[in-house]
């Protein structure tokens, strides 16, 4: 009897350990799919703003033939450019993003003075696919953040926290806009009339 009751609590503990086992795995299975889903969403705003800046210096060479005295606004364009290249985390490329973004707005302005340049048909394809790749970053960028709220919900949640914290799991970030782009570029052609 006493052998029967031992046995009893020890297959209870058993089942207790198995079933927290199974949630613990369930749990970190949950956190790298989720994971996952975020490096994923990541890469396509990557490949997205790479796609951006194979498009800029095609762009930039358009307007360098129609507009040869505009050198500050290309220059502007093309540093931007790099910082974007050379930006690792998605607070470097949100900020480097509004950067170009500004820039290419500056170049935009410029083209307005160019009526011949707006005409051009590779100009014009070219700002077609720099408008469609704009508005796929937009997709992207929501898409990430979307998946970053799911995942941090985990992170942030209990159990989840529990296990996020003894796996190693942390919190994502936000791919943010920089707080300098809500201010529109100012441009100056310095045509004091």
């Amino acid at each position: 009897m006493i052998l029967k009751k031992g046995y009893m609590v020890i297959g209870i503990i058993v089942a207790v350990i198995v079933i927290f086992g199974a949630m613990v795995i369930s749990s970190y299975n949950s956190f790298v799919n989720l994971e996952e889903n975020v490096d994923q969403s990541y890469s396509q705003i990557e490949n997205q703003l790479q796609r951006r800046l194979d498009l800029i210096p095609n762009l930039v060479n358009t307007v360098k033939g129609f507009a040869s005295h505009e050198k500050e606004v290309i220059a502007s364009i093309s540093d931007a450019r790099a910082r974007l290249a050379g930006a690792n985390t998605p607070q470097a490329q949100a900020t480097a993003n509004a950067e170009l973004s500004g820039a290419l707005s500056r170049l935009l302005v410029v083209v307005e003075n160019y009526p011949d340049l707006k005409a051009n048909q590779q100009f014009t394809q070219l700002m077609d696919e720099l408008a469609g790749t704009e508005n796929r970053i937009a997709v992207a960028r929501k898409d990430y953040n979307d998946q970053v709220a799911v995942y941090n919900k985990k992170v942030k949640r209990f159990p989840g926290a529990i296990i996020a914290g003894i796996t190693g799991f942390d919190e994502k970030e936000y791919f943010k806009a920089d707080p300098s782009a809500k201010e529109a570029p100012k441009v100056d052609f310095g045509d004091d009339q």
